[in-house]
Protein backbone atom coordinates (compact mmCIF):
# COMPACT_ATOMS: atom_id res chain seq x y z
CA UNK A 1 0.00 0.00 0.00
CA UNK A 2 1.35 3.69 -0.86
CA UNK A 3 1.26 6.01 1.67
CA UNK A 4 -1.29 7.96 -0.03
CA UNK A 5 -3.69 4.99 0.45
CA UNK A 6 -2.84 4.18 4.03
CA UNK A 7 -3.48 8.15 4.97
CA UNK A 8 -7.27 6.99 3.29
CA UNK A 9 -7.46 4.46 5.16
CA UNK A 10 -7.23 5.87 8.72
CA UNK A 11 -9.26 8.63 7.65
CA UNK A 12 -12.47 6.76 7.02
CA UNK A 13 -12.67 5.72 10.34
CA UNK A 14 -11.65 9.14 12.07
CA UNK A 15 -14.15 10.97 10.21
CA UNK A 16 -16.96 8.21 10.96
CA UNK A 17 -15.91 8.70 14.88
CA UNK A 18 -15.56 12.37 15.22
CA UNK A 19 -18.88 13.13 13.04
CA UNK A 20 -20.74 10.63 15.83
CA UNK A 21 -19.54 12.65 18.60
CA UNK A 22 -21.46 15.14 16.71
CA UNK A 23 -24.63 13.35 16.42
CA UNK A 24 -24.51 11.66 20.03
CA UNK A 25 -24.11 15.59 21.33
CA UNK A 26 -27.28 16.85 19.17
CA UNK A 27 -29.03 14.15 20.71
CA UNK A 28 -28.28 14.24 24.22
CA UNK A 29 -28.49 17.87 24.74
CA UNK A 30 -32.39 18.19 24.66
CA UNK A 31 -32.98 15.46 26.75
CA UNK A 32 -32.14 18.58 29.33
CA UNK A 33 -35.09 20.91 27.74
CA UNK A 34 -36.97 20.18 31.31
CA UNK A 35 -39.30 23.34 31.21
CA UNK A 36 -40.83 22.91 27.61
CA UNK A 37 -44.00 20.55 27.57
CA UNK A 38 -43.18 17.18 25.90
CA UNK A 39 -43.66 16.35 22.46
CA UNK A 40 -42.86 12.64 20.46
CA UNK A 41 -40.74 10.18 23.11
CA UNK A 42 -37.81 12.27 23.57
CA UNK A 43 -38.33 15.62 21.53
CA UNK A 44 -40.13 18.44 23.28
CA UNK A 45 -43.01 20.01 21.78
CA UNK A 46 -42.10 22.75 19.25
CA UNK A 47 -43.26 25.98 19.88
CA UNK A 48 -42.81 27.96 16.13
CA UNK A 49 -42.63 26.53 12.55
CA UNK A 50 -38.70 26.90 12.77
CA UNK A 51 -38.44 24.37 15.94
CA UNK A 52 -40.80 22.18 14.04
CA UNK A 53 -38.25 21.50 11.50
CA UNK A 54 -35.62 20.93 14.02
CA UNK A 55 -37.59 18.67 15.21
CA UNK A 56 -38.38 17.03 11.56
CA UNK A 57 -34.29 17.29 11.10
CA UNK A 58 -33.39 15.44 14.13
CA UNK A 59 -35.97 12.94 13.73
CA UNK A 60 -34.60 11.84 10.22
CA UNK A 61 -30.75 12.46 10.30
CA UNK A 62 -29.84 12.14 14.26
CA UNK A 63 -32.39 10.19 16.45
CA UNK A 64 -31.80 6.20 16.37
CA UNK A 65 -29.42 7.20 14.22
CA UNK A 66 -26.46 8.41 15.90
CA UNK A 67 -26.23 5.05 18.59
CA UNK A 68 -26.36 2.58 15.22
CA UNK A 69 -23.19 4.58 14.05
CA UNK A 70 -21.57 4.15 17.37
CA UNK A 71 -22.37 0.70 17.49
CA UNK A 72 -21.16 -0.45 14.13
CA UNK A 73 -17.93 1.88 14.60
CA UNK A 74 -17.38 -0.24 17.91
CA UNK A 75 -18.04 -4.14 16.27
CA UNK A 76 -15.53 -2.55 13.80
CA UNK A 77 -12.91 -1.52 15.83
CA UNK A 78 -13.14 -4.82 18.01
CA UNK A 79 -12.32 -6.67 14.62
CA UNK A 80 -9.04 -4.63 14.37
CA UNK A 81 -8.28 -5.31 18.03
CA UNK A 82 -8.77 -8.82 17.30
CA UNK A 83 -6.89 -9.54 14.36
CA UNK A 84 -4.23 -7.35 15.14
CA UNK A 85 -3.63 -8.88 18.88
CA UNK A 86 -4.11 -12.72 16.88
CA UNK A 87 -1.63 -11.93 14.63
CA UNK A 88 0.79 -11.20 17.34
CA UNK A 89 -0.57 -13.59 20.68
CA UNK A 90 -2.99 -16.06 19.21
CA UNK A 91 -6.82 -16.22 18.87
CA UNK A 92 -7.30 -16.80 22.42
CA UNK A 93 -5.00 -13.81 23.80
CA UNK A 94 -6.79 -11.79 21.30
CA UNK A 95 -10.08 -12.47 22.94
CA UNK A 96 -9.09 -12.08 26.44
CA UNK A 97 -7.69 -8.84 25.56
CA UNK A 98 -10.88 -7.69 24.00
CA UNK A 99 -13.25 -8.85 27.13
CA UNK A 100 -10.40 -7.24 29.43
CA UNK A 101 -10.91 -3.87 27.18
CA UNK A 102 -14.75 -4.36 27.58
CA UNK A 103 -14.45 -4.23 31.53
CA UNK A 104 -12.67 -1.31 31.74
CA UNK A 105 -14.84 0.43 29.01
CA UNK A 106 -17.86 -1.07 31.48
CA UNK A 107 -15.92 0.60 34.28
CA UNK A 108 -15.63 4.18 32.40
CA UNK A 109 -19.13 3.75 31.30
CA UNK A 110 -20.02 2.94 35.06
CA UNK A 111 -18.26 6.93 36.36
CA UNK A 112 -19.65 8.75 33.74
CA UNK A 113 -23.15 7.65 34.66
CA UNK A 114 -22.68 7.30 38.28
CA UNK A 115 -20.31 10.16 38.91
CA UNK A 116 -20.65 12.57 36.62
CA UNK A 117 -24.55 11.67 35.93
CA UNK A 118 -23.71 11.66 31.81
CA UNK A 119 -25.83 9.26 29.40
CA UNK A 120 -24.08 5.47 29.34
CA UNK A 121 -23.43 3.92 25.80
CA UNK A 122 -20.00 2.93 27.12
CA UNK A 123 -21.11 0.38 29.64
CA UNK A 124 -23.61 -0.63 27.38
CA UNK A 125 -21.21 -1.98 24.44
CA UNK A 126 -18.86 -3.30 26.97
CA UNK A 127 -21.62 -5.60 27.62
CA UNK A 128 -22.33 -5.88 23.74
CA UNK A 129 -18.33 -6.70 23.50
CA UNK A 130 -18.15 -9.21 26.35
CA UNK A 131 -21.20 -11.50 24.11
CA UNK A 132 -20.11 -10.65 20.99
CA UNK A 133 -16.25 -11.90 21.70
CA UNK A 134 -16.89 -15.09 20.38
CA UNK A 135 -18.52 -14.38 17.08
CA UNK A 136 -15.19 -12.23 16.00
CA UNK A 137 -13.73 -15.21 14.57
CA UNK A 138 -16.68 -16.39 12.65
CA UNK A 139 -16.70 -16.38 8.95
CA UNK A 140 -18.55 -13.61 7.31
CA UNK A 141 -21.57 -15.15 6.36
CA UNK A 142 -21.92 -16.47 9.53
CA UNK A 143 -21.76 -12.89 11.03
CA UNK A 144 -24.57 -11.76 8.48
CA UNK A 145 -26.85 -14.52 9.70
CA UNK A 146 -26.52 -13.50 13.05
CA UNK A 147 -27.41 -9.83 11.95
CA UNK A 148 -30.78 -11.41 10.30
CA UNK A 149 -31.56 -13.20 13.30
CA UNK A 150 -31.04 -10.46 15.92
CA UNK A 151 -32.68 -8.17 13.33
CA UNK A 152 -35.52 -9.97 13.18
CA UNK A 153 -36.09 -10.61 17.25
CA UNK A 154 -35.66 -6.96 17.64
CA UNK A 155 -38.37 -6.41 15.49
CA UNK A 156 -40.84 -9.20 16.80
CA UNK A 157 -40.81 -7.39 20.40
CA UNK A 158 -39.21 -3.93 20.21
CA UNK A 159 -42.32 -2.31 18.69
CA UNK A 160 -44.82 -3.91 20.90
CA UNK A 161 -42.44 -3.25 23.65
CA UNK A 162 -42.64 0.31 23.05
CA UNK A 163 -46.31 0.18 22.49
CA UNK A 164 -46.63 -0.48 26.13
CA UNK A 165 -44.42 1.66 27.30
CA UNK A 166 -46.33 4.51 25.93
CA UNK A 167 -49.86 2.85 26.91
CA UNK A 168 -48.15 3.03 30.38
CA UNK A 169 -47.25 6.61 30.46
CA UNK A 170 -50.34 7.68 28.68
CA UNK A 171 -48.41 10.13 26.42
CA UNK A 172 -46.89 10.73 23.25
CA UNK A 173 -43.71 11.77 25.48
CA UNK A 174 -41.63 10.19 27.68
CA UNK A 175 -41.88 12.21 31.10
CA UNK A 176 -39.41 14.81 31.87
CA UNK A 177 -36.83 13.83 34.22
CA UNK A 178 -35.92 17.18 36.04
CA UNK A 179 -37.82 20.01 38.07
CA UNK A 180 -34.84 22.54 38.33
CA UNK A 181 -34.44 21.27 42.04
CA UNK A 182 -31.69 18.89 41.74
CA UNK A 183 -28.42 19.17 43.06
CA UNK A 184 -25.36 17.28 42.22
CA UNK A 185 -25.66 15.44 45.88
CA UNK A 186 -28.74 14.85 45.79
CA UNK A 187 -28.42 13.27 42.27
CA UNK A 188 -25.73 10.74 43.32
CA UNK A 189 -27.14 8.29 45.38
CA UNK A 190 -29.90 7.77 42.39
CA UNK A 191 -27.36 7.56 39.76
CA UNK A 192 -24.60 5.23 41.55
CA UNK A 193 -27.66 2.95 41.93
CA UNK A 194 -28.75 3.04 38.65
CA UNK A 195 -25.51 1.87 37.05
CA UNK A 196 -26.44 -2.08 36.59
CA UNK A 197 -29.92 -0.74 35.55
CA UNK A 198 -29.43 1.42 32.72
CA UNK A 199 -27.27 -0.94 30.46
CA UNK A 200 -29.48 -3.71 30.85
CA UNK A 201 -32.43 -1.14 30.06
CA UNK A 202 -30.65 -0.10 27.21
CA UNK A 203 -29.80 -3.78 25.98
CA UNK A 204 -33.56 -4.27 26.40
CA UNK A 205 -34.82 -1.53 24.95
CA UNK A 206 -32.96 -0.95 21.97
CA UNK A 207 -31.29 -2.38 18.77
CA UNK A 208 -27.43 -2.86 20.05
CA UNK A 209 -26.60 -6.14 18.95
CA UNK A 210 -27.69 -6.47 15.50
CA UNK A 211 -25.83 -2.74 15.06
CA UNK A 212 -22.69 -4.06 16.85
CA UNK A 213 -22.68 -7.39 14.47
CA UNK A 214 -23.02 -4.72 11.69
CA UNK A 215 -19.99 -3.23 12.45
CA UNK A 216 -17.93 -7.11 13.10
CA UNK A 217 -19.52 -7.36 9.69
CA UNK A 218 -18.25 -4.52 7.75
CA UNK A 219 -14.82 -5.29 10.15
CA UNK A 220 -14.38 -8.92 8.27
CA UNK A 221 -14.75 -6.97 4.90
CA UNK A 222 -12.15 -4.25 5.93
CA UNK A 223 -14.72 -1.45 4.15
CA UNK A 224 -13.14 1.15 6.23
CA UNK A 225 -9.73 0.83 6.20
CA UNK A 226 -9.44 -0.47 2.08
CA UNK A 227 -12.68 1.11 0.94
CA UNK A 228 -11.00 1.28 -2.59
CA UNK A 229 -11.37 -2.21 -2.98
CA UNK A 230 -14.93 -2.11 -2.30
CA UNK A 231 -16.33 0.90 -3.69
CA UNK A 232 -19.82 -0.54 -5.50
CA UNK A 233 -21.15 -2.23 -2.19
CA UNK A 234 -20.26 1.26 -0.23
CA UNK A 235 -21.88 3.29 -2.29
CA UNK A 236 -25.36 0.89 -2.41
CA UNK A 237 -24.86 0.26 1.68
CA UNK A 238 -24.74 4.31 1.81
CA UNK A 239 -27.95 4.63 -0.20
CA UNK A 240 -30.15 2.36 0.51
CA UNK A 241 -29.30 2.79 4.32
CA UNK A 242 -30.04 6.36 4.05
CA UNK A 243 -33.13 5.38 1.76
CA UNK A 244 -34.94 3.07 4.46
CA UNK A 245 -33.42 5.49 7.41
CA UNK A 246 -35.32 8.09 6.00
CA UNK A 247 -38.59 6.07 5.10
CA UNK A 248 -38.88 4.70 8.26
CA UNK A 249 -38.40 7.96 10.55
CA UNK A 250 -41.20 10.16 8.30
CA UNK A 251 -44.13 8.13 10.20
CA UNK A 252 -42.54 9.48 13.79
CA UNK A 253 -42.76 12.63 11.98
CA UNK A 254 -46.25 12.85 11.31
CA UNK A 255 -47.54 12.05 14.95
CA UNK A 256 -48.62 14.66 17.05
CA UNK A 257 -48.35 17.12 13.94
CA UNK A 258 -51.02 15.77 10.86
CA UNK A 259 -51.76 12.06 12.47
CA UNK A 260 -52.52 11.06 16.39
CA UNK A 261 -53.17 7.80 16.46
CA UNK A 262 -53.62 5.91 19.75
CA UNK A 263 -50.62 5.45 22.17
CA UNK A 264 -49.71 1.78 21.75
CA UNK A 265 -49.77 2.49 17.93
CA UNK A 266 -47.34 5.54 18.59
CA UNK A 267 -45.16 3.49 20.42
CA UNK A 268 -45.11 0.98 17.71
CA UNK A 269 -44.05 3.29 14.97
CA UNK A 270 -41.79 4.43 17.54
CA UNK A 271 -39.91 1.13 17.26
CA UNK A 272 -40.11 1.15 13.46
CA UNK A 273 -38.25 3.93 13.78
CA UNK A 274 -35.93 2.66 15.59
CA UNK A 275 -35.39 -0.43 13.50
CA UNK A 276 -34.72 1.73 10.68
CA UNK A 277 -32.92 3.40 11.99
CA UNK A 278 -29.96 0.34 11.99
CA UNK A 279 -29.94 0.82 8.71
CA UNK A 280 -28.50 4.24 8.81
CA UNK A 281 -25.46 2.60 10.83
CA UNK A 282 -24.81 0.95 7.02
CA UNK A 283 -25.52 4.37 5.33
CA UNK A 284 -23.52 7.05 7.66
CA UNK A 285 -20.15 4.11 7.84
CA UNK A 286 -20.25 3.69 3.95
CA UNK A 287 -20.74 7.34 3.63
CA UNK A 288 -17.79 8.21 5.56
CA UNK A 289 -15.97 5.23 3.75
CA UNK A 290 -16.82 7.28 -0.10
CA UNK A 291 -16.09 10.14 1.97
CA UNK A 292 -12.36 9.04 3.11
CA UNK A 293 -11.72 7.50 -0.25
CA UNK A 294 -12.38 10.87 -2.34
CA UNK A 295 -10.72 13.33 -0.29
CA UNK A 296 -7.42 14.10 -1.35
CA UNK A 297 -6.18 16.80 1.23
CA UNK A 298 -6.66 17.26 4.51
CA UNK A 299 -7.53 20.72 5.27
CA UNK A 300 -8.67 22.69 8.61
CA UNK A 301 -11.85 21.60 9.71
CA UNK A 302 -10.98 17.77 8.25
CA UNK A 303 -7.73 17.11 9.91
CA UNK A 304 -9.70 18.50 12.97
CA UNK A 305 -12.64 15.87 12.86
CA UNK A 306 -10.41 12.91 12.27
CA UNK A 307 -7.91 14.37 15.20
CA UNK A 308 -11.00 14.04 17.21
CA UNK A 309 -11.85 10.54 15.52
CA UNK A 310 -8.85 9.37 16.84
CA UNK A 311 -9.50 10.50 20.51
CA UNK A 312 -13.07 9.43 20.42
CA UNK A 313 -13.04 7.97 23.67
CA UNK A 314 -11.82 10.93 25.28
CA UNK A 315 -14.51 13.14 23.47
CA UNK A 316 -17.34 11.33 24.03
CA UNK A 317 -16.82 11.61 27.97
CA UNK A 318 -15.47 15.25 28.01
CA UNK A 319 -18.56 16.50 25.54
CA UNK A 320 -20.89 14.80 28.43
CA UNK A 321 -19.45 16.25 31.40
CA UNK A 322 -19.56 19.41 29.01
CA UNK A 323 -23.42 18.86 28.77
CA UNK A 324 -24.32 17.94 32.35
CA UNK A 325 -22.37 21.35 33.24
CA UNK A 326 -23.96 23.59 30.62
CA UNK A 327 -27.57 22.09 30.57
CA UNK A 328 -27.75 20.77 34.15
CA UNK A 329 -29.75 21.67 37.28
CA UNK A 330 -26.76 20.95 39.33
CA UNK A 331 -24.81 23.00 37.19
CA UNK A 332 -25.27 26.29 35.07
CA UNK A 333 -28.95 24.73 34.23
CA UNK A 334 -29.29 26.14 31.21
CA UNK A 335 -31.83 23.65 30.29
CA UNK A 336 -34.19 25.48 32.16
CA UNK A 337 -33.99 28.57 29.33
CA UNK A 338 -33.17 27.20 25.99
CA UNK A 339 -35.13 26.14 23.59
CA UNK A 340 -35.10 23.76 20.54
CA UNK A 341 -33.45 25.69 18.46
CA UNK A 342 -30.91 27.26 20.91
CA UNK A 343 -29.78 24.24 22.26
CA UNK A 344 -28.90 22.89 18.99
CA UNK A 345 -26.59 26.15 18.74
CA UNK A 346 -25.15 25.09 22.05
CA UNK A 347 -24.73 21.64 20.94
CA UNK A 348 -22.44 22.71 17.87
CA UNK A 349 -20.69 24.97 20.03
CA UNK A 350 -19.52 22.20 21.94
CA UNK A 351 -18.51 20.40 19.13
CA UNK A 352 -16.66 23.16 17.68
CA UNK A 353 -14.65 24.50 20.23
CA UNK A 354 -13.23 20.81 21.26
CA UNK A 355 -12.61 20.13 17.66
CA UNK A 356 -10.09 23.28 18.42
CA UNK A 357 -9.11 21.37 21.33
CA UNK A 358 -8.47 17.81 18.82
CA UNK A 359 -6.68 19.94 16.74
CA UNK A 360 -4.41 21.49 19.17
CA UNK A 361 -3.98 18.20 20.50
CA UNK A 362 -2.92 16.71 16.84
CA UNK A 363 -0.73 19.37 16.39
CA UNK A 364 1.34 18.64 19.22
CA UNK A 365 1.17 14.92 18.91
CA UNK A 366 -0.75 14.54 22.19
CA UNK A 367 -2.74 11.12 22.73
CA UNK A 368 -5.90 11.43 24.43
CA UNK A 369 -6.02 10.87 28.12
CA UNK A 370 -8.15 7.97 28.04
CA UNK A 371 -7.30 6.30 25.29
CA UNK A 372 -3.38 6.34 26.99
CA UNK A 373 -5.29 4.77 30.29
CA UNK A 374 -6.89 2.58 28.06
CA UNK A 375 -4.50 1.21 26.61
CA UNK A 376 -1.93 1.31 29.31
CA UNK A 377 -4.88 -0.86 32.05
CA UNK A 378 -5.86 -3.23 28.70
CA UNK A 379 -1.94 -4.12 27.87
CA UNK A 380 -0.53 -3.69 31.89
CA UNK A 381 -0.27 -7.26 32.21
CA UNK A 382 -0.45 -8.66 28.74
CA UNK A 383 2.98 -7.42 27.75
Amino acid sequence: MTGTNQKKRALSLDLARGSMLFLIILAHVPLFLYTIEPGVITKVAPANVLEEIVNFLMEIIVDNRARPLFAVLFGYGLVMIYRKQSERRGENEAKRIIRKRCWYLMLFGAILAGIAGGQDILMTYGIAGLILAGSLKKSNGKIMKRIIISTIICLAYLPVLWGGVLTGIGDYGLPISYTGDETYFGNLAAQLISIPIVPLFTHLFFPIIPSVYMGIWMGDKELLIKPHKHTGLLKRLTVWGLVISAAGAIPLVLIDDYWFPGLFTAGLIYGLHMMAGLAAGFGYAGAFGLIGMAIQYRGKIVGSVAAMGKRSLTFFILHECLIIITMSPVAFNLGAYLNIATSVILASAIWIATLVVADIMEKRQMAGPLEKLMRNLTYSVTK
